[in-house]
């Protein structure tokens, strides 16, 4: 009885510290475990992101405005070009299972899937902009969050908390005030021409960018970036070609080469290398999720650009919205998410298990983990000591026993030679 009346206020206690826990975790809310330097580095990178993002939306309005040019396809296949000359030849120079023909031998046709949801989710978001208002793209693209959070949660076994939901809810409450601040603005919505077929357009593109992401995590996490942008650049490179050659070769034969075309190409190759190439290095250290919501403030610094350049008017919400849409970010990576491990991650590189430690958010620490969540095992070294432990009684009793014969024996002649005399 007093083992139950025991136990009954421990399972009490559980069930209140669960329906309390983020009150609880409120309480104890200390600044500096949760605005971390890797948080503030996680912070800085997915800025940089959201730059480089803005880089490719200036150059490519400037290619329609000033000189007439719509070549999404062109444009998409410099960007795998460039990753296909560098990460593809490192791929060739490499020895063992990390060589290309090895990769190609075993995962071929998951790469060949996974860069042609890349190119199209490119494509489609480009194409959108022809036929729906630059409202409805603004606002239809956050589609990308929540379907990256089941994507996540049923294929990377992430699980999400509370906090994590309302996080997301501050950012897209800062895209509502970005967008309000456009129609204040009054600002040029594009194409009005068949609203419906670009808006399904953006959430196509929405959703195919949700699974190119979600591949993206797990490769880089349980694989290679190197592998990844490798296999992107040399199957993008292809699709992207056929794509162009069917679709935009007018286009194309119709282009007047000039420097400043040139170079608006150039800047715009630059700035999709880049942003490949850096985003899987922001994905490991953090999310999927959390590179996209870091990335919402892009289209806030091509307004703050626009200004300059466009004549686009100001509005005091474009800088609330990128307030909001920051602390969003930071609420979001201030409590870890953490995952269920599976097989494949258990028994590929110990390196990523041991960097990511099963958590992905950066602004939290292994301490903040609940019991529930700790993965738990035994250590090899215990292991080892039990079975020596073992042995060594095994031993220390066969000693004993054949001592004790020995010395039986010993009494046995003994008693014989005395009745001999």
């Amino acid at each position: 009885m007093a083992s139950k009346q025991s136990e009954e206020p421990c399972g009490d206690m559980s069930s209140e510290d669960q329906r309390g826990g983020f009150l609880v975790r409120f309480r104890e809310f200390k600044p500096k475990e949760v605005l971390t330097w890797q948080l503030a580095k996680t912070l800085a990178m997915g800025q940089g992101l959201a730059g480089l993002i803005c880089g490719t939306a200036v150059t490519s309005q400037y290619l329609a405005t000033e000189f007439h040019l719509n070549t999404p396809m062109l444009q998409s296949f410099l960007n795998y070009m460039l990753l296909c000359i560098t990460y593809t030849i490192m791929l060739f120079c490499r020895r063992g299972d990390g060589n290309i023909l090895q990769i190609l031998k075993r995962r071929w046709w998951k790469y060949l899937l996974l860069a042609l949801v890349d190119v199209e989710a490119n494509y489609t978001v480009v194409k959108a902009y022809q036929y729906t208002t630059l409202t409805s793209v603004q606002l239809l693209d956050c589609f990308v969050i929540p379907v990256l959070m089941v994507l996540s949660w049923w294929i990377l076994k992430t699980r999400y908390r509370l906090i994590h939901y309302v996080a997301v809810g501050i950012c897209l409450l800062g895209v509502g005030a970005m967008v309000g601040a456009d129609l204040l603005a009054r600002r040029d919505q594009g194409s009005t021409s068949n609203i419906l077929l670009g808006d399904g357009l953006v959430l196509l593109s929405a959703a195919l960018y949700a699974v190119s992401n979600v591949s993206q995590e797990y490769t880089v996490k349980n694989l290679s970036r190197v592998e990844f942008l490798g296999m992107i650049g040399l199957f993008g490179s292809i699709i992207s070609t056929v794509q162009m050659v069917i679709l935009e070769r007018n286009e194309v034969s119709a282009i007047i080469w000039s420097w400043q075309v040139g170079l608006l190409f150039s800047a715009y190759a630059f700035c999709m290398y880049a942003l490949y190439s850096f985003m899987p290095i922001v994905m490991k250290l953090s999310s999927a999720t959390s590179v996209n919501l870091s990335l919402l403030t892009a289209d806030i610094f091509s307004l703050f650009l626009g200004i300059f350049l466009f004549q686009y008017s100001f509005s005091g919400l474009y800088l609330v919205s990128l307030v909001v849409i920051l602390v969003g970010f930071i609420t979001f990576n201030a409590v870890p998410t953490p995952t269920i491990p599976t097989a494949p991650s258990i028994s590929s590189s110990s390196s990523s298990n041991c960097e990511e430690g099963f958590y992905e958010n950066p602004g939290a620490t292994e301490n903040d983990v609940t019991r529930e969540d700790a993965p738990v095992g035994i250590p090899i070294e215990v292991e080892e000591e039990d079975e020596e432990q073992q042995v060594d009684k095994t031993t220390r009793k066969a000693s004993d026993l054949s001592r004790r014969l020995g010395e039986e024996t010993d009494e046995d002649r003994i008693v014989e030679h005395s009745t001999q005399m």
